[in-house]
């Protein structure tokens, strides 16, 4: 008979008690919430860290720029709903720490320039912008964080000949996305999902609707592509690392979606939007041009910041 090794209950507690903590902010268009041992994947990815008493890495693609929509966004440079995103962050990793005393650290990877040109966002506000990102975390001292994008990846590779790289490395074919697509819900809810922000981004259109929504879901295919190409050399530099999501994930699936902030839309990101702090002294992200109906334009260090609901 082959000797087989019982599980050690205190990895499987604290592994366990570490998924607890993110399990309230999961991301996901299923209705019924899951227990801990509906995600094996996040499991033993945990489990892998605490056998080595090591901080429990994440990576999180995401915090790209901001919306080139005035509608949604009160400029390109980060703001309140950022802030309250990445202290957010900070605070899951605190809390990890009270179960799990080696804690846990969270690479935000920033992957604007991945995709800058397709969103139609100047390189230099993405660079502006997640600058801006990691003097945040070290004003604020979010020692759980820190900030990843394509300068760190590729050193000083011009933005246009870095996206290029990536692209070639790593990029799946248009081909294989649509029958993706066309075969798996998920990846279709995605597609989809970008094409609408991708629409309503589009401020300086002079053709038809229909027009638009053609170019757009042509170019939705292209911010996939390019953000597969990007987890791909994110696991390269980060492999052993638990990878989470900003975008809605089934239970059980290879990545955690994680909620930052409350939103009417489970799709809404801070830098799709606005922050708006309600009354009862809750936050929300709503567009620009909604929360500027419910409140007041809040200004700080001279940059608008978020509104104040009236």
């Amino acid at each position: 008979m082959p000797l087989t090794t019982a599980p050690d209950p205190r990895l499987t507690s604290l592994s366990a008690a570490v998924l607890a903590v993110l399990l309230p902010y999961h991301r996901t268009t299923d209705r019924a919430p899951a227990p801990p041992d509906a995600f094996p994947h996040q499991l033993r990815r945990i489990a892998d860290f605490v056998r080595a008493g090591e901080p429990v890495l994440f990576t999180l693609p995401g915090f790209p720029c901001k919306s080139p929509s005035p509608a949604k966004v009160l400029g390109h440079l980060p703001d309140q709903a950022e802030r309250l995103s990445l202290g957010f962050l900070h605070s899951l990793c605190t809390r990890i720490g009270r179960v799990y005393p080696p804690g846990a650290h969270v690479i935000v990877c920033s992957d604007g320039h991945v995709f800058g040109d397709l969103v139609r966002v100047p390189d230099e506000h993405i660079d502006a912008y997640a600058d801006e990102l990691r003097a945040h975390m070290t004003r604020q001292g979010l020692t759980g964080l820190s900030l990843f994008d394509l300068r760190d990846a590729l050193g000083d590779l011009d933005h246009d000949a870095a996206r290029a790289l990536v692209h070639r490395r790593h990029a799946p074919t248009v081909d294989a996305l649509r029958a993706e697509i066309r075969a798996d819900d998920h990846a279709l809810a995605l597609y989809r999902g970008i094409t609408r922000f991708l629409v309503e981004d589009t401020a300086d259109w002079t053709g038809t609707r229909s027009a638009l929504q053609r170019a757009c879901r042509q170019r939705a295919y292209g911010v996939i592509q390019r953000s597969r190409a990007w987890g791909a050399l994110i696991a390269e530099h980060h492999p052993r690392a638990l990878r989470l999501s900003i975008h809605p994930q089934p239970v059980g699936a290879p990545k955690f979606g994680i909620r930052l902030l409350d939103a009417p839309d489970a799709w809404t990101t801070p830098w799709h939007s606005s922050a708006l702090h309600r009354a009862d002294g809750s936050w929300t992200l709503l567009p620009r041009a909604t929360a500027a109906r419910h409140g007041r334009l809040v200004h700080r260090d001279g940059r608008p910041s978020h509104f104040e609901q009236r």
